[in-house]
């Protein structure tokens, strides 16, 4: 080497420098030297890092955020009020029956319940119709969005 090169040296950890010879023996190159100085002539070609410029900036970022968080939010209100609503169903109908058959055992109870599953699923479908499910022909399925969140399509 005469006075026209300069040494520079890099330091990766041993998983780089492992990935780095893997490509270097790829592309055929004599050495490792060769192969960064390739890279890194590469890279300054490919980029002009005077022009570089963020994708997106951190009050984008922010907004981006508090839409998901808002999302996120109504998603869970959501969640709740419906939860809510089939927990207090199944209390009422247990509440009603006592009411109206004092001193009621737990079989009967548990007979009410299952003998009056039909109507109380039907009220169930029917709230969750078009926000949830989709009929067609007398058949319930996921709506494709919701179907998402369950692996299905």
């Amino acid at each position: 080497m005469g006075n026209d090169y300069k040494q520079a040296a890099t330091y990766p950890s041993e998983e780089q420098y492992d990935r780095w010879e893997a490509q270097c023996e790829k592309l055929g190159m004599r050495s490792m030297s060769e192969f960064m100085e390739a890279m890194v002539e590469a890279g300054l070609k490919k980029f002009d890092t005077s022009n570089v410029e963020p994708d997106e900036t951190n009050r984008e970022l922010r907004e981006q955020r508090n839409e998901l968080k808002g999302e996120l939010d109504r998603a869970r209100e959501r969640i709740g009020d419906l939860e809510e609503a089939v927990y207090n169903s199944e209390r009422r109908e247990v509440k009603e029956y006592v009411a109206e058959n004092p001193g009621a055992t737990y079989d009967e109870i548990i007979q009410h319940l299952v003998e009056t599953v039909p109507a109380r699923v039907t009220t169930h479908l029917d709230e969750m119709e078009g926000d949830d499910l989709r009929v067609e022909d007398e058949q319930y399925y996921l709506r494709d969005e919701i179907a998402q969140d369950f692996g299905e399509a």
